[in-house]
């Protein structure tokens, strides 16, 4: 156990719940299975070094430990208050904990915001005074915090009171307190030891976010698994994952409420924006935290980030008795962006000296043949482990790990390889007994009982470990205020169109007319094709309404046009303000690309680029950032559609301008972080991408109310 502060820098605001040196119990029973029992109990039992302070007016011993009446009556400061009284009474302990200059409080206690709001208004009360004295608040309605290093346990968490594992290098942070432990339980059968654990309950002080921040600043955790079901403050989040990142540390994050149902269910428990999905999505990739879906995902890839050493790379090489395994893991590296590379020839051929049938290509098949002589397998092993290629190795070994007697065949020379080659991510699957697979971990080599599992997981480490070396973002700086007002009113789409283009986005020529006679004497000027649309502010999408007329071709063409659209936009929208039409050449030749804006209730301004026309309504194939974006961002957008081909070049068509496209998105990106707060959408569509250059056609532009 240790006593020092274990954080990377002196001091952090979270040390006080952390780190407390005193940790006051209020509500303290002499029951240790009671709520205001448990935390006594668990430190007890644990051996705690700092002081445990149980108050309880009706004892003076709680648990074998001196208890005092009340927290003035302790006399002096205190580090952490624990609050483990009924809700009725929360307030008043939270006013005495601040009077006596606690620096942390966690409140057990529920009947707040989850009970509606009448309890919300009694939350907010609290965190105020806490907030205004600077004493860090968690919960309401939580379970607590723990710091297993240093036996300190301010949780009545159920799962401790059954089993409570030796400290290690993951940190837990959940918005549910059930779900929280029972990740620890889960994990901990896994094999994955805990650092530190936190609920936040209720998160009336302290979020998700801050606790992330400070995990990933702590020297014992190299690791941090999150439970989220929503979030108030984007920014926090962002830049705790992203100070994650520059760490190096891993965030596996599971995000519940991907659909409208899930949302719905998770804002109801927790009294938190849900944001959108894909928004989330986007954000995660963007600060390489890995989003979980399931429990299972999460805590396979925490045990492997926490024993094995991060892949340099996405090359996996695999070696089994098994051809059956091999196409299994061939399957799953495929699916999951793993390459296997072939080995060479020369490779190959001093494997088959060893094993004449073998195969080794890649997945290399050693066939049964290993089974009688097992030093022929750590023979191909060596080969494989020496091979410069390959980031990561998959050893299958069937049922070998079930007999001390056959795993002792290989351990030497296995544990050998290991230690001549510690950058190489290395892991096993096989059957073994417990003491077997726990010798293996410690020297840092991955177990599992699916080979398909074990691939799965590389795949993500390999993505977490590429994700570290990606530059901090050098976005220009666009902050809100910064750029001029934009004009009063409804904008329509001539004045969306200058505004964008005023902020550097480029526009096919434009016209405005007020008559029929205008319009064709524009058209000429312009050269024909052309394409003519309605002016309106009240007219959003104008081609639902016959609003727009494409590739006009002569001045009868853009007279009949006119006549046309004016009768049929007047039928549709009679009350609807018309002050002419505009028109612009016909771009042809291009592809068609979306790029837009959407405020998230979360995040703020987000940017979104896609393939545009109809094929963003049916493939919704797009891809988010936060505004602003850098150019390599935006570049990143491009390269993630799915659609990618049609941009670079599909079926003999020659690629479009990437840089042109790139810059657009940077352009927008920091016209929407300059006006955040003030619009609700933007949307380019379509932007059309050129083999050199490209340009915007149509631009909407929707302020909030």
């Amino acid at each position: 156990m240790t006593t020092s502060t274990s954080t990377d820098r002196s001091s952090h605001p979270l040390d006080p719940l952390f780190h407390p040196r005193s940790v006051a119990v209020v509500g303290a029973s002499s029951d240790p299975r009671k709520i205001g029992g448990r935390p006594i109990a668990y430190m007890l039992r644990s051996g705690f070094s700092g002081e445990l302070l149980p108050i309880n007016p009706g004892q003076t011993e709680v648990q074998g430990v001196k208890a005092y009446p009340s927290l003035r009556a302790i006399g002096r400061p205190v580090d952490l208050v624990i609050v483990a009284v009924g809700g009725a009474h929360v307030a008043a302990v939270v006013d005495d904990a601040i009077e006596q200059q606690a620096r942390s409080i966690v409140v057990f206690s529920s009947g707040f915001a989850e009970m509606g709001e009448e309890g919300r208004q009694a939350q907010d009360r609290i965190a105020e005074r806490c907030a205004q004295a600077g004493v860090r608040l968690l919960g309401p309605n939580c379970i607590g915090v723990f710091n297993a290093h240093e036996a300190m346990f301010a949780t009545f968490m159920s799962a401790l009171e059954h089993e409570q594992f030796e400290p290690g290098h993951v940190g837990i942070v959940s918005q549910s307190g059930a779900i929280g432990s029972y990740l620890y339980g889960l994990a901990g059968d896994r094999g994955v030891r805990v650092s530190h654990f936190v609920a936040t309950g209720n998160e009336a002080g302290l979020d998700v976010a801050d606790c992330i921040d400070w995990m990933v600043r702590d020297k014992n955790t190299r690791v941090v698994m999150a439970y989220l079901e929503g979030c108030r403050d984007g920014d926090r989040l962002y830049r705790a994952l992203e100070e994650a990142r520059l760490r190096r540390k891993p965030v596996i994050l599971m995000k519940v409420g991907r659909t409208e149902q899930g949302a719905a269910a998770a804002a109801s428990h927790t009294g938190s924006l849900a944001g959108s999905d894909v928004v989330y999505d986007a954000v995660l990739r963007e600060t390489n935290a890995w989003r979980a879906n399931t429990l299972e995902e999460m805590i396979d890839l925490a045990y492997a980030c926490s024993i094995g050493p991060m892949p340099r790379g996405n090359r996996l090489g695999v070696v089994t008795p098994s051809g059956g395994v091999g196409v299994i893991a061939t399957d799953e590296a495929t699916r999951t962006g793993l390459v296997l590379p072939t080995l060479p020839d020369a490779t190959q051929a001093a494997i088959r000296e060893i094993v004449p049938f073998a195969s080794g290509v890649n997945p290399v098949d050693t066939t049964a043949q290993t089974m009688g002589d097992r030093s022929l397998y750590t023979r191909i092993l060596d080969l494989v482990f020496a091979h410069p290629e390959f980031d990561s190795v998959l050893s299958f070994n069937a049922n070998m790990g079930r007999s001390e007697s056959e795993f002792a065949k290989i351990r030497d020379a296995l544990y050998a390889l290991r230690r001549a080659h510690p950058d190489l991510l290395v892991a096993m699957s096989m059957r073994a007994r417990p003491e077997i697979v726990a010798e293996i971990e410690r020297e840092n080599i991955l177990m599992f009982p699916d080979p398909a599992r074990a691939t799965t997981t590389i795949a993500a480490m390999a993505r977490i470990s590429a994700g570290f070396d990606r530059p901090a973002s050098a976005v220009v700086d666009a902050q809100s205020g910064k750029a001029d007002p934009l004009p009063d009113g409804t904008l329509d789409e001539a004045a969306a169109r200058a505004v964008l283009a005023g902020h550097g986005i480029p526009f096919a020529p434009l016209e405005l007319a007020a008559t029929a006679e205008e319009a064709v004497s524009a058209a000429e000027a312009m050269g024909y094709p052309v394409v003519m649309k309605v002016v309106s502010p009240d007219i959003a999408h104008k081609s639902d309404v016959g609003g727009v007329a494409l590739g006009l071709r002569d001045a009868d063409a853009v007279r009949n046009a006119w006549s046309t659209m004016m009768d049929k936009v007047s039928a549709a929208c009679p009350t609807a303000r018309i002050d002419g039409a505009m028109l612009s050449p016909m771009i042809t030749g291009g592809v068609e690309t979306v790029m837009g804006v959407t405020h998230d209730p979360v995040f703020g301004p987000m940017v979104m680029f896609g393939l545009g026309g109809v094929f963003v309504e049916v493939f919704k194939d797009v891809t988010f950032r936060r505004a602003p974006v850098s150019l390599t961002t935006a570049h990143e957008m491009i390269q993630g559609i799915k659609g990618l081909p049609l941009l670079t070049g599909a079926r003999g068509k020659p690629p479009v301008d990437l840089n042109t496209l790139a810059s657009a998105l940077v352009a927008l990106s920091n016209f929407a972080a300059a006006h955040a707060g003030k619009l609700d959408s933007v949307e380019i569509n379509p932007f059309i991408a050129l083999p050199n250059g490209g340009c915007a056609v149509d631009a909407l532009i929707v302020k909030r109310s």
